[in-house]
């Protein structure tokens, strides 16, 4: 049976409060877009949410290192290294969703190098030769 977030949020971190506070010292500029109501603040997320935003810091940290570097890597996936308005327009996009662009990214380049390799090169029709034997013979 699945575990609630709560159980998981109290076995990994022993309370909401610690996990807070492990999302929040994740949180740093290089990696987030602080989108967060002031009033209330990550407190009153839910825990599932505050688990998933944990998973992705970590892994986007370790895999990355910043944010800046996951959008150049969607980019050379996407081949639009050069492409400055779809940058900016990146950037402007929450660290959750340049994760799954990311991910979707990787399976179309793979998918496409998969089919490169598999398609033979197209193989070259012989020259009429038909037609000039019988232009000779006549």
């Amino acid at each position: 049976m699945k575990k609630t977030p709560l159980s998981l949020a109290n076995e990994r971190f022993t309370s909401k409060e610690k996990l807070v506070e492990a999302v929040q010292k994740l949180a740093t500029q290089d990696l987030w877009l602080d989108r967060v109501n002031e009033v209330k603040g990550l407190a009153r997320v839910s825990n599932a949410k505050l688990i998933r935003l944990h998973e992705i810091l970590t892994s986007v940290k370790k895999d990355f290192g910043s944010r800046a570097k996951l959008i150049d890597a969607i980019l050379t996936l996407e081949k639009r290294g050069k492409d400055a308005g779809y940058k900016a327009r990146l950037e402007a996009y929450p660290l959750p969703r340049l994760v799954d662009l990311h991910g979707a990214a990787s399976r179309r380049a793979k998918r496409a190098e998969a089919k490169a390799k598999a398609a033979p090169a197209p193989k070259k029709k012989p020259a009429a030769k038909k037609a000039k034997s019988a232009a000779a013979q006549a």
